[in-house]
């Protein structure tokens, strides 16, 4: 499946969730997308969980 397709149906699915449940499920299914999407990053390999721990410069104290 293309990004595009993909992108599409993420799309249609917030679209959804925007008018039958309000904007309260709007924010819902997209935090919920963000974090899915992280969790497949991760699990593909394409992420380290150290990615997001590692402090900005690389000094050490």
């Amino acid at each position: 499946m293309s990004m595009a397709v993909i992108g599409m149906i993420a799309g249609m699915a917030l679209g959804f969730a925007g008018y039958f449940g309000g904007f309260g499920a709007f924010l819902l299914v997209a935090a919920l997308g963000a974090v899915g999407y992280v969790v497949g990053r991760l699990l593909e390999g394409d992420l380290n969980p150290g990615d997001f721990f590692r402090p900005r410069d690389d000094r050490r104290r």
